[in-house]
C-alpha cells in the first residue's frame, strides 16, 4: 500500500471517528429532550447508523482497493498486448522483406528461365538440323554400318513431327550414330554377305570395305567380283570379274590367310 493510500486511509478513519461522535453526541441530545425512556432507543438507533455508515465506508474503501487493483491488472494487460504489436509488426516487416526478396528471386529466375526457354528452341533447332543430315548420311552406309546403328537411328523421330525424346537424349542418338560411323569409316574391314545379280541369282560373297569411300568383293571360288560406291540412294554394285583375282587376294592379305603385299584393285574416285 504506497502513502497516499495510507494518508487516505488514516484520514477515513479519523473521519469515522468524528462521525461516531457526532452520533453518540446527537444520541444524547436526543435522549435529553425526549427523555429517559427514549435514551435507549436513540443510542440504540445512533449505533445502528454508525454500524451502517461504517459499512459503506468500508465497502468504498473495498471498492477502492479493487478499482487500484483492476487498473494495475489493465496497465500490465496493455502493456503485454503493445508488446504483442510492437512483435507482430516486426514480424510483418520481416515478411514485408522476405516477399519483395522472393519477388526480386522470381524476377531474376523468370528472366533466366526466358534465357533457357531461348536457348532450348537453339538446340532443337540445332538437333533438328543434325537429324536431318543424319538421316541422308544414313542412306549413304553400307549394310553393316546401317545394322550397327539402328538400334539408335529408329530412335531418330521423323521429319517434321514432334519428338517424343529430351533434347539430350536426341543429341545423343545423333553422336552415338556418328561415332559408329566414324569407327567404320576409319577401319577396313570385310563382312560376309549375300550379292543378288541382275540375272536373278544370288551369291554369297566376302566384301571388304575401305571405310566408307569404296568397297570390293569377290566370291570364294574367285569366279566372281567387283566394286561398290556410296551414292545418295544407297550403294550401287558393280560386276568386275576380271578383277576377282586382285579382290580375292586383298581380302585373304585382310584376313591374314596370305602375305601382306601390294594388289592393284580398281577404285572409282566421285
Amino acid at each position: 500500500m504506497n502513502k497516499t493510500w495510507d494518508y487516505q486511509y488514516s484520514d477515513n478513519r479519523l473521519l469515522i471517528a468524528w462521525m461516531g461522535l457526532l452520533l453518540f453526541a446527537g444520541g444524547l441530545l436526543t435522549a435529553a429532550v425526549y427523555g429517559e425512556e427514549n435514551k435507549t432507543d436513540g443510542i440504540n438507533q445512533t449505533r445502528a447508523a454508525l454500524e451502517k455508515w461504517v459499512q459503506t465506508q468500508q465497502m468504498i474503501s473495498q471498492e477502492k482497493k479493487d478499482l487500484a487493483l483492476s487498473r494495475e491488472m489493465l496497465n500490465a494487460r496493455i502493456e503485454l498486448v503493445q508488446h504483442e504489436i510492437k512483435s507482430l509488426q516486426e514480424k510483418i516487416q520481416k515478411a514485408k522483406d522476405s516477399i519483395a526478396k522472393a519477388d526480386k528471386k522470381r524476377a531474376e529466375m523468370m528472366k533466366e528461365n526466358d534465357k533457357l526457354k531461348e536457348s532450348s528452341a537453339s538446340l532443337t533447332d540445332t538437333a533438328a538440323g543434325l537429324e536431318d543430315r543424319t538421316r541422308s548420311l544414313l542412306k549413304r552406309l553400307p549394310d553393316p554400318i546401317c545394322d550397327r546403328v539402328k538400334p539408335l537411328s529408329q530412335r531418330l523421330p521423323e521429319k517434321d513431327k514432334e519428338a517424343k525424346q529430351s533434347i539430350s537424349e536426341r543429341f545423343q542418338n545423333v553422336v552415338g550414330i556418328l561415332n559408329e560411323v566414324d569407327k567404320f569409316n576409319r577401319d577396313i574391314s570385310v563382312f560376309s554377305e549375300i550379292r543378288t545379280f541382275n540375272d536373278g541369282t544370288s551369291v554369297e560373297v566376302a566384301a571388304l570395305y575401305v571405310g566408307l569411300g569404296q568397297a570390293f568383293y569377290a566370291s570364294a571360288n574367285g569366279n566372281v567380283a567387283g566394286t561398290g560406291t556410296a551414292t545418295d540412294q544407297g550403294w550401287t554394285w558393280k560386276e568386275d570379274n576380271l578383277s576377282a583375282p586382285y579382290i580375292s587376294d586383298a581380302i585373304a592379305i585382310l584376313k591374314n590367310e596370305k602375305v601382306a603385299t601390294f594388289v592393284p584393285v580398281p577404285v572409282e574416285i566421285q
